[in-house]
């Protein structure tokens, strides 16, 4: 196959990668780009596990060519950090809910809520379970994941 390159931008950052066309952006991310938080779980859009931010919209991954991201900025869990590694308020609300427990689909979760709180301001949690029904966790049975999104995003809706 004819591999060629392009740029992406992830996190902030520029990164040149030679790829096939038909390679999805998580193959890309998690293979080429060695971005561990951007995960392989189900390989068919339903599990929210390889979830990235796309112009600042949720996109799996793994149904996502890599060629459609070029010219448009890719977030990953890592990409929401501060400055010295700081947790965002996000992460740091799931982090003292315990709304992560083995982690795996964290960045799906976090990343989707993320976008949500964005839109929304102060959700349901009827409008939080509506925008995570493509995120599967096997762990936490999902209270403590909404109750740091509500927190999350009462702490933003504050004046």
């Amino acid at each position: 196959m004819n591999k060629r390159q392009i740029t992406l931008n992830v996190n902030g950052r520029d990164h040149e990668v030679w790829l096939v066309p038909s390679d999805t952006l998580l193959d890309v991310l998690h293979d080429e780009l060695g971005m561990a938080d951007v995960r392989y779980g189900c390989g068919e859009g339903v599990c929210g596990t390889c979830t990235v931010l796309l112009d600042g919209e949720p996109v799996n991954g793994c149904l996502t060519l890599a060629v459609q991201a070029v010219g448009h900025p890719v977030t990953t869990m890592r990409g929401l950090m501060g400055p010295d590694d700081a947790l965002h308020p996000l992460q740091e609300c799931f982090l003292r809910r315990g709304a992560s427990q083995c982690g795996f689909c964290t960045p799906g979760m976090v990343l989707t809520s993320l976008d949500l709180v964005r839109r929304t301001g102060r959700p349901s949690r009827d409008e939080i379970r509506y925008a995570l029904v493509g995120n599967l966790c096997r762990c936490t049975g999902y209270t403590k994941i909404l109750d740091a999104i509500e927190e999350y995003a009462d702490q933003v809706a504050q004046p």
